[in-house]
């Protein structure tokens, strides 16, 4: 196909997945990827996933027990791949049920629902404290 049987003005993508193709002159096409908010968003994305997870993961049942089954087994390198590949794959299902019911429910509804959750599981690990 011939670029200059297509106009050049008609073929533009504005959305977030596709390349943007700027119009400079006829003979000058010039694609943009990604602009610089695009990144900082991926950017700020991972990192705060990255800074939560961490965060919540150190100290916790599942790295004490990777501990323990290191030190009894003497094979931390199999410990450490049988536990990456159980966390990547809880992480996944969480990923793929993230985006399912993101595409189902507004991201109020599910922000509501987290919040009531997280409260419920709270009032719960209290009322555990006090009464036992």
């Amino acid at each position: 196909m011939k670029l200059d049987s297509v106009p050049i003005n008609s073929v533009t993508a504005e959305t977030d997945n596709q390349p943007e193709i700027k119009d400079r002159d006829s003979s000058d096409l010039t694609v943009v990827t990604d602009s610089p908010k695009q990144q900082e968003s991926v950017v700020a994305t991972f990192a705060t996933t990255f800074l939560t997870i961490f965060l919540a993961e150190i100290g916790d049942k599942t790295q004490l027990s990777t501990l323990l089954m290191s030190a009894e087994s003497h094979a931390p390198w199999v410990v450490f791949i049988g536990a990456g590949v159980a966390l990547i794959t809880t992480s996944l299902l969480g990923v793929l049920l993230g985006g399912w019911i993101a595409n189902r429910l507004s991201p109020k509804v599910v922000e509501k629902s987290a919040g009531m959750m997280l409260l419920l599981i709270s009032v719960m690990l209290f009322w555990d404290v006090f009464h036992n």
